[in-house]
């Protein structure tokens, strides 16, 4: 009997959870039922099945992604594994192709994943658009350059609280950027509300302007015996923080600073543009440090162009020469863009730039500019036409995700 490919069923679901279980090592729990099947759902899995034995996993949540100022269907790649017997098979690569003809069936024009290794999907054309800004700084050193540290009242809130505030401080914190997800309470209670019993409960600080209006949060925990201090051993983990204004940001790192008995504070999602390095007194001491981020995938052409925000006229024209997963993207397509809305479709003659798939990524989420991508090697054009192109896809904000998934 054959392998066959297909969404698992409700009653085969447990399989799924005892294979990640074994694949992540526990990583997500142990057994049938475990943190990977109760955030995923049957319909979103497809798998390969050895005669009733599920042998290879892979799920497509769907989600919305923000790309600069629009709003883009997007298939969240979670659930992906293997069990050992079956590897080396070619199945993942089975999977994938059928993965992104349904995606764009159903509109999703791009994919991203968090990679439990890069080298296996930057051949299937996943490119790292964000980084995790990692910080670390004892309060003493939380000082303002401009010794400005905000003019907003910040309040601490619970959860049940708060959550309501937060969500719509994030909607409009979010709105224009790139890559960040809409979140649904699922999204918000894995990631920032996600309770561990090792960090402790789960807090927000609240900032509010001069008229009373939220303008910005953090959400945080606070843990004794986490640092080396005779006097100062509690530690601020910062899981979450949004800002509409520069007086918010600095308002909540003031009220940070004000935990007299904290004697370090980390944060490990911070963006690239996070302003802190920026506003901080002696920003070497916030210890910054970047780690990998999403990774995203352009699995419809056409569809990602006219979807995404963009901020510049004009008109270019590129060629993607090689695409084994999604072979529907290999051709030459013109964005045309007035206005701030974008048309894209197949276009013949020569192409403005010549690019892979993984380089498209990385242009599109703007983590990489032409001149950059040109550079290295990654993308073929004139001179102009970088240029236009750099027009083109230039970013409000660098692209970052806060949320696994």
């Amino acid at each position: 009997m054959g392998i066959e490919i297909r969404p698992a069923t409700p009653e085969e679901f447990g399989q799924l959870g005892e294979l990640t279980s074994y694949a992540y090592a526990g990583q997500f729990g142990d057994g049938p039922e475990n943190t990977v099947t109760e955030s995923n759902r049957p319909e979103w899995s497809l798998c390969a099945f050895d005669g009733a034995r599920l042998v290879s996993t892979y799920s497509t949540i769907p989600f919305t992604m923000r790309a600069n100022g629009n709003a883009v269907p997007m298939g969240g790649v979670s659930t992906v594994g293997t069990l050992p017997e079956y590897r080396r098979r070619g199945l993942m690569s089975r999977i994938t192709l059928q993965a992104f003809a349904d995606m764009r069936e159903r509109g999703q024009a791009v994919a991203s994943l968090w990679a439990s290794q890069a080298a296996i999907y930057q051949r299937y054309g996943y490119g790292m658009v964000t980084v995790m800004r990692n910080y670390q700084v004892d309060i003493t050193d939380i000082d303002f350059h401009d010794g400005d540290g905000g003019a907003s009242e910040v309040e601490r809130l619970g959860i049940a609280s708060g959550y309501d505030l937060v969500k719509r401080v994030y909607i409009e914190f979010i709105a224009q950027r790139m890559c960040y997800l809409h979140r649904g309470r699922p999204l918000w209670h894995n990631n920032a509300f996600e309770d561990i019993d090792a960090e402790g409960p789960v807090h927000i600080a609240l900032s509010r302007d001069g008229d009373g209006v939220p303008d910005g949060y953090m959400v945080y925990t606070l843990r004794h015996d986490r640092h080396d201090h005779p006097s100062r051993s509690q530690e601020i983990r910062i899981r979450d923080l949004a800002w509409l204004t520069p007086s918010a940001y600095c308002s909540l790192w003031s009220f940070v600073k004000r935990h007299d008995l904290v004697g370090s504070v980390r944060w490990n999602n911070a963006p690239a543009d996070d302003p802190a390095l920026e506003f901080f007194l002696e920003p070497r001491l916030l210890n910054a440090r970047d780690d990998e981020g999403m990774w995203l995938r352009i699995v419809d052409v056409p569809t990602a162009l006219a979807g995404r925000g963009w901020d510049a006229d004009g008109e270019l024209t590129l060629s993607i020469a090689e695409d084994r997963i999604a072979p529907w993207n290999v051709g030459t397509w013109r964005l045309g863009v007035s206005g701030g809305t974008a048309e894209a479709g197949p276009a013949g003659g020569d192409a403005d730039i010549v690019l892979p798939v993984k380089a498209l990524a990385l242009l599109y989420a703007g983590r990489r500019s032409a001149r950059e991508l040109a550079a290295l090697g990654m993308l073929e054009g004139g001179p102009e036409a970088l240029r236009r192109t750099d027009a083109l896809f230039a970013t409000r904000h660098a692209p970052h995700c806060p949320d696994r998934f």
